[in-house]
């Protein structure tokens, strides 16, 4: 194959961004420090400072496969990563360890991984290589069928487990990497409809759910049933139908000839965001329903679901402009942060670093995202261009959901903050991606 043949080659004059290598390489260094000091604490604190330890090389190794192999093999051989993808999910199905009312880890005698983490980033590598493919078909709606018939399979094993941060993280990558590619934008805003409706629904019938006096309403119970009962959901979906012919009937009354498959297609994209919200609704744990319930109203109950949120804005608070110095901060280090290690990290960024230290890692996370811009735009072929595409909507989604969460504009979602957050897999499976990057890099044009 041409991406063996061209290993050595390519790999002994492989030419590596510097400023995207740096900037990785010091959101690894204070991301290690960061863990550290909010652990230092814990009574639990050594086998999570090993595994952290454990999983730097292994990362390192992972960054340097990425970058030396030829990104294109990916390319040629998407299939088989694809059929990896899949054995991968279901095999954590069958043989994972369950743990937090989730079964989404490989327990191994001298590690753990968590394969979603490694399908993450493999989801893009064989979407990319999908699309790729496509060439002047790129904007027929058989396009996004057929993209369609390659995710609904990943994501549906993903929510099994279940998983949500997962699909949280990849959605969004897939989206930008669609519009990259110049997919039709109205079959993007379908999509946008669909994830839409699909989140609408979740969220009502969560907050319904967590706020049961509610159905004491005739309408909302009504609401509360679709979710429920399969001939409240029968008739709703007849209603979407019916309002669907009559919003074309409408349309060709105002001689708006608007082709009538886009009323067929918006119609079958509400129906099947309805049913994927019943879906979502079934899958989802209490812990998660009263994440969403933070989300909407974290002050209404503080010293419950509210309580991460508002604790780690009072950490944050407490740091001032310059903070109180590594392993000084108390708020996290007397406890009062949950999960500072992991989900909440930034809060100890901003309580020991302060200001300047939060400010210092949003720099390098927006500096990584803008030399994955330019790699993409140098890159040599359009199968590059797709991969820098998807791996910098992942990137931006998690940096979008953890500033996010801690000023409140997006609900506590269990994602980390790669390099900076505690997690092995996700360590591992972020510096694999970056490598790509720098594999894409070390092949672009030529100047």
């Amino acid at each position: 194959m041409a991406a063996f043949r061209n290993f050595t080659k390519n790999s002994s004059r492989s030419r590596l961004d510097y400023v995207l290598f740096g900037a990785m390489i010091l959101l690894v260094i204070l991301g290690a420090l960061c863990i550290m000091s909010a652990v230092n604490s814990l009574s639990f604190s050594n086998p999570i400072v090993r595994t952290h330890l454990v999983a730097l090389p292994v990362g390192a190794l992972a960054f340097f496969v990425g970058w030396s192999f030829n990104y294109q093999i990916f390319d040629e051989q998407w299939k088989y990563l694809y059929g990896f993808i899949l054995a991968l999910l279901v095999g954590v199905l069958l043989f994972g360890s369950y743990q937090r009312g989730s079964r989404s880890w490989f327990v191994l005698p001298f590690f753990s991984m968590q394969p979603s983490e490694i399908c993450r980033v493999a989801t893009i590598l064989a979407a990319a290589a999908f699309l790729d493919r496509r060439g002047q078909r790129i904007r027929d709606v058989s396009t996004l069928f057929g993209l369609g018939a390659l995710l609904v399979p990943v994501f549906g094993l993903i929510m099994m487990q279940p998983d949500f941060s997962s699909v949280v993280v990849t959605f969004p990558a897939i989206l930008v990497l669609l519009y990259c590619t110049g997919v039709n934008v109205f079959y993007l805003g379908l999509i946008g409809l669909f994830a839409g409706v699909a989140g609408f629904f979740t969220i009502a019938w969560t907050y319904i759910y967590l706020h049961p006096d509610l159905q004491e309403y005739w309408l909302v119970h009504a609401f509360y049933e679709l979710a429920h009962n399969g001939w409240y959901m029968a008739g709703f979906s007849v209603l979407v139908i019916v309002l669907g012919y009559a919003a074309w009937w409408f349309f060709k009354q105002l001689r708006m000839l608007l082709p009538s498959f886009y009323f067929v297609l918006a119609t079958l994209v509400v129906l099947a965001g309805l049913f994927g919200g019943i879906f979502v609704d079934h899958q989802m744990k209490p812990h998660q329903r009263k994440r969403v319930e933070t989300f909407l109203a974290p002050k209404s109950d503080p010293r419950g679901a509210g309580y991460n949120v508002l604790q780690a804005q009072i950490a944050m608070g407490a740091g001032g402009v310059f903070g109180s110095g590594l392993f000084s901060g108390t708020q996290s280090r007397l406890g009062f942060v949950p999960e500072k290690h992991t989900d909440f990290i930034l809060a100890v960024v901003g309580e020991e670093l302060g200001l300047w230290g939060t400010l210092l890692v949003l720099g390098l996370y927006l500096l990584i995202l803008w030399r994955i811009i330019v790699v993409a735009y140098s890159s040599s072929d359009r199968y590059g261009y797709l991969v820098c595409s998807g791996i910098f909507g992942m990137f931006f989604t998690y940096m979008l959901v953890n500033f996010g969460m801690l000023i409140g504009i997006v609900p506590v979602a269990g994602i980390p903050l790669p390099f900076i957050s505690y997690g092995g897999s996700n360590l591992v499976s972020s510096l694999w991606a970056l490598g790509v990057v720098q594999s894409v890099y070390a092949r672009r044009i030529r100047a």
